[in-house]
This record gives C-alpha cells, sequence and structure tokens, in this order.
C-alpha cells in the first residue's frame, strides 16, 4: 500500500465515505458485459452450486446443481453454462474490421470482443479451475460429456490466462477494479466483499460508509457475493434441501417441488451480488476512461482474434503444465506487460503520478531556466540537444545519466544531466531529445518554457523487446530438456481435487 492510498484510507474512515485514489478509469467496460455470480458447495473443491448469468440486468439466467457432488450433475451444469458463455463469446466471432501491422501491411482483427465480470478474485479462480477440469474431457469413449463441455473449458482456460496479464480486461474481477479507483476505510482484505466496499463508495442516503460496511456483514440481508456460500445457510436451509432433492422412493412431483425450493433459495443467495454487480458497472462507467484503456482493450482483441484463429484452425488445448520454455517466455510478456501497465497509469492519471512522486520514482517541479536553441556539436553530425532546469521539492531517487519521461510529453525522452542541491529542493537539469521536429530549430511549444511546471517520472510505456530464450526443441538439459510433443490422454482429465 502506497503512503498515498494510506491516507485515503484513513480520510475514508474521518469523512465516512470512500475516497478516490485515481481521476479517470483504468479498466474497459464494455457496452454488453456478462455478469457471471457463481456459488460452490463448501467442503467439496469446486463443485459448483449455482451461477447467475447474463448480460442484461433485468434477464439473469439461473443454473442450479441441485447434487453438487454427482458428477453427471456436474457436468449437465456445465453443458448448460457453455451455452450461456459460449453462446455469447460467439456473438463476437462475427465481425471483423482491417488494422495496420507493421509499416505498410494490413491485418484482420475482430472489431469487439466478449468482457465477463465477476464479483471478486475468488470467483475468477472457479473460473480458472472450472475450465481447468473441463476443457480436457472427451465427447466421446469412457466418461463422455456434452461436446460443449471442453469447448468451455478452453474459453474458461483463455479468460484465466488473460486475467493473470495485466491490465487485461477481458475476465474482471469487480472488487479489484473498485479497489482501483477508490480507497475505503477498510483493510484490502474486507475490501474483498463487494457489498462492504460499494457500501464504502456509494452508501445509502444519510448513511455513512462504515454504517454500509457493517451493515453488509449481515449474511441474511447481504449473502456472501460468492462463491463460498454462509455457514448458516448451508446448515439451517441448504443441507436440508440437498437431502429432499435426493431422498430416495419420493414421487417426481415431490422431487420436482423440492429442486424448485432449492432454486428458490439459491436465487435468494445470488440476486443482491447480481444487483450490486450491474451498479457497481454504473459506478465505474461514470469515470472517464484513461487515455491507454482504448489501447490495452486492443491487445485484448487481438488475444481473442488469435485464440479464435487457434480454434478455427484445429489447435490443441491447453495443455496441464506448461513447458519451460514456454513458462519463461509468460513470465517474461507479464513482467513486460506490468511495465508497461504501470507507466501507462502514471501518465494518465495525476493521482497514480503522486504516489510514485512520493517515492521518488517521479518529480514534478517549475521550470527556472531553458536553453530550447542548444546543439549537440560532440560529433560530426550536429543535434538538436534543448537544456531545461527544474526545480522541485519532491524526494529524489535520480542521479546523472538516467532517463525520464513526462506524461506531458511521452514522445519526448529527457537524460538528467546534474542534480544539485538547492534551497529546501533541488535543480534537475535535463537535456531533452525527440518530440521536437526534424529541424536543428525546436517547434514551437515543443520544449518547456521558462515558468511552466512539469513532472518527470523513470517509469517508461516504450517498445521493450521480448527476452531471449531457445527453440523448445532446444530446452537445455537443467530444464528437462526437450519436452515430448503433448497428447492428451485420460489421465489429464484427473484432478487431486475432481
Amino acid at each position: 500500500m502506497s503512503a498515498l492510498t494510506a491516507f485515503a484510507r484513513a480520510q475514508a474512515v474521518s469523512d465516512g465515505v470512500a475516497q478516490p485514489v485515481s481521476t479517470v478509469r483504468h479498466v474497459h467496460i464494455a457496452d454488453r458485459p456478462l455478469v457471471l455470480v457463481a456459488l460452490t458447495l463448501a467442503g467439496e473443491a469446486n463443485a459448483p452450486l449455482a451461477v447467475m448469468a447474463g448480460d442484461d440486468p433485468e434477464s439473469a439466467e439461473l443454473l442450479v446443481v441441485s447434487q453438487p457432488r454427482n458428477r453427471d450433475q456436474r457436468f449437465a451444469f456445465a453443458a448448460r453454462l457453455a451455452s450461456i458463455v459460449v453462446g455469447y463469446i460467439d456473438s463476437y466471432r462475427s465481425l471483423t474490421e482491417t488494422v495496420r501491422s507493421g509499416r505498410d501491411g494490413e491485418r484482420q482483427r475482430l472489431a469487439a470482443a466478449p468482457q465477463i465480470l465477476v464479483p471478486n478474485p475468488a470467483t475468477a479462480a472457479f473460473v480458472r479451475l472450472l475450465g481447468r477440469s473441463t476443457r480436457l474431457r472427451r465427447p466421446d469413449g469412457e466418461h463422455a460429456v456434452d461436446p460443449a463441455v471442453p469447448v468451455l473449458g478452453r474459453w474458461l482456460t483463455f479468460l484465466a490466462e488473460r486475467n493473470e496479464v495485466p491490465g487485461s480486461c477481458l475476465l474482471l474481477a469487480m472488487t479489484q477494479a473498485l479497489a482501483l479507483h477508490w480507497a475505503s476505510g477498510q483493510s484490502a482484505v474486507e475490501d474483498l466483499n463487494l457489498a462492504a466496499l460499494m457500501g464504502w463508495i456509494d452508501p445509502p442516503a444519510g448513511v455513512t460508509g462504515l454504517e454500509a460496511a457493517l451493515a453488509a456483514e449481515d449474511p441474511l440481508a447481504w449473502p456472501p457475493a460468492g462463491p463460498a456460500t454462509d455457514p448458516v445457510f448451508d446448515n439451517e436451509v441448504l443441507a436440508r434441501l440437498i437431502t429432499e432433492c435426493s431422498r430416495p422412493g419420493v414421487s417426481a412431483a415431490r422431487q420436482q417441488i423440492a429442486v424448485l425450493n432449492m432454486q428458490n433459495a439459491l436465487r435468494g443467495q445470488l440476486v443482491p451480488t447480481w444487483n450490486l454487480m450491474w451498479r457497481s458497472v454504473t459506478l465505474l462507467r461514470s469515470l472517464p476512461a484513461g487515455a491507454h484503456v482504448a489501447a490495452r482493450w486492443d491487445s485484448d482483441r487481438d488475444a481473442f482474434t488469435s485464440y479464435c484463429e487457434h480454434l478455427r484452425d484445429g489447435g490443441p488445448p491447453q495443455p496441464r503444465r506448461d513447458s519451460a520454455v514456454a513458462a519463461a517466455s509468460r513470465l517474461n510478456s507479464l513482467e513486460r506487460a506490468q511495465a508497461s501497465y504501470a507507466a501507462q497509469r502514471a501518465f494518465d492519471d495525476p493521482l497514480v503520478l503522486a504516489q510514485y512522486r512520493l517515492t521518488g520514482e517521479a518529480f514534478g517541479g517549475l521550470v527556472t531556466a531553458a536553453d530550447p536553441d542548444r546543439l549537440d556539436t560532440s560529433s560530426s553530425r550536429r543535434k538538436l540537444r534543448p537544456l531545461i532546469t527544474l526545480s522541485t521539492q519532491d524526494p529524489l531517487r535520480i542521479e546523472a545519466g538516467d532517463t525520464v519521461i513526462s506524461p506531458a510529453r511521452p514522445s519526448q525522452s529527457a537524460v538528467v544531466t546534474s542534480v544539485t542541491s538547492d534551497a529546501g529542493g533541488a535543480l534537475v537539469v535535463l537535456e531533452l531529445a525527440g518530440g521536437m521536429g526534424r529541424a536543428l530549430k525546436a517547434a514551437p511549444g515543443s520544449v518547456p518554457a521558462i515558468g511552466e511546471r512539469l513532472c518527470y517520472t523513470t517509469l517508461s510505456d516504450r517498445f521493450q523487446p521480448r527476452g531471449s530464450f531457445p527453440a523448445r526443441e532446444d530446452t537445455p538439459w537443467t530444464h528437462g530438456g526437450p519436452p515430448p510433443g503433448y497428447v492428451a490422454t485420460l489421465g489429464d482429465v484427473t484432478e487431486d481435487w475432481s
């Protein structure tokens, strides 16, 4: 937690309402997201109990597993869930657009992409495990399942893997999205309760955030957002309903009544969270989108397009485990994405940049001197390299030779030439390069003028080359040597928890 966020949390307690920690929205919210709220059976690893899903707040679909320990019912549930989720995803697979590729090339990309919203990271983990337990199932042979089940598993696994990419919004946990923009007066663990977090952010009239959050802890008024259920509900309601649904010797009519009773009980557990999800969507949409949000969503659309092509070409399902080379390459991609995401958020949002100013990774100040026409004549080719001096009171973690960038001029880099102490602060001399035109005289306004206030940071969103990794067949012996070609087997579908 940054010092600024800690202060915002203290201010939230004082004011009785959550405090904004961003000025823009850093996540993409689709025009037609699919909201998915899930419940699982306690004591049975990832056993689905119920799901409420839909892309319209007024028309939710409820799926219930009356016997969550029955594997046949689990996979029948997965087939019904596939009709919702895969049907929603397929609705985005028809319309394409032409985009530029490289300097002069073009390529086709899907014009839109699906977005699935879940209440919290625990539900995102449920999505990942459900995908893992279904993507390698077979529609024929022993233990055959509906053909839609492995398709669902592959899509859920794709979404879960994209969820690990910083800034990706194909699968988005609502509590994380809200906590990115508001600081509540409670701990980060308590922020995982969607009702409590929304109580701080958007309390009812005449009620403080603390009072709304305390009320949200009542499981009768605000059942848990899932996938875990309330223990009291489990013991006093759910256990009896499951027993009634499986009681031997009862008539079909009595059993149908028992199933309807269970559906009504579970609907009552899910509806409050369903409504909270759509309130959260409205709240996030009220914020203006950050400048880089669209570009990150384009990356999501690229990934979606690529996986659609993989399925169209008959590509295999994701293996149970990555090879050494694939794992190292993925880790490198995630690290580069994290660095880029941090820089983009700071460039888009002064409040985020302020957090880096407190740690010395960014600094702001007043331009006190400028030499816009300075030329570098140290080589045979003269280059325009203006100098500016910035007076700052911020703590600094930079030294001569560091490269910094200003969000106000992202195409222009600056090299720190000297840092000297000044009364109560420091003077930083910067040599500028780029963003000034091609002539030996800077274009008007391209060089900061005396009296202008600027921020500079060591964060950078510029292209970072991929790491160098051996080919799969050249995997060194220290990492197990070249892995054999992956072929799915019946043993792949067996999990310790399934």
